[in-house]
């Protein structure tokens, strides 16, 4: 496993060799993710949270023909749709954006409807595939993973994310090798924040 530091934090550097990143390709982002663990205390109340990433050639024309490498990538905004539902109830709440590209490699998030006003930079430190077997081994190619890093909103502060394609999640051993990866970055911001780190309840 293999993680950069937030762009966005230019004084924090990891504290081994920097690594040459490269980052995840429209396809590997689209489709649905399953919020594992975060650092976002709104989802200590809540369960079952989803994001789901949908590639746009603009904020209101969806790529349907499934190949959106067609485009250029840094014209591709993604359609981004945040579902979940609260600990005790069933009723699927919403929160939905639109991820502009930026230069560095990260998304400029705004919200749509009565969310207009709030707007957030995330960026992605590191994705990969576990390899098959352990409790996403249904997957016989293994369980896509994504961390990302987001910052501080109207409505939220910064924070860490951690993603499974699985609804069974990802491996003991790869969230905790991400959680000391985000130790080992300089500066007290990633240490604070992996620390905080916990897992988000699921049942689908």
């Amino acid at each position: 496993i293999q993680l950069r530091p937030p762009s966005s934090l230019a004084s924090i550097h990891n504290s081994k060799s920097p690594i040459i990143y490269t980052p995840p390709s429209i396809t590997f982002l689209q489709g649905t993710w399953h919020v594992t663990h975060s650092t976002l205390p709104m989802w200590k109340s809540n369960r079952n949270v989803h994001i789901t990433y949908t590639p746009l050639l603009s904020s209101s024309d969806p790529i349907h023909d499934g190949s959106p490498s067609a485009a250029g990538a840094a014209d591709i905004q993604l359609d981004d749709m945040v579902s979940y539902n609260s600990l005790n109830g069933d009723k699927v709440k919403t929160v939905h954006g639109i991820d502009t590209p930026l230069a560095d490699g990260g998304w400029h998030w705004r919200g749509k409807g009565w969310l207009v006003i709030a707007s957030s930079h995330w960026e992605v430190l590191g994705y990969g595939t576990e390899k098959p077997g352990g409790p996403a081994s249904l997957h016989n190619n293994g369980n896509q993973w994504i961390v990302t890093y987001f910052t501080k909103s109207l409505f939220t502060p910064a924070g860490i994310d951690i993603y499974s394609r699985s609804a069974e999640g990802l491996r003991d051993e790869t969230v905790n090798d991400i959680r000391e990866m985000l130790k080992e970055m300089e500066g007290p911001e990633m240490s604070k924040l992996a620390g905080e780190m916990f897992e988000v309840k699921r049942d689908h």
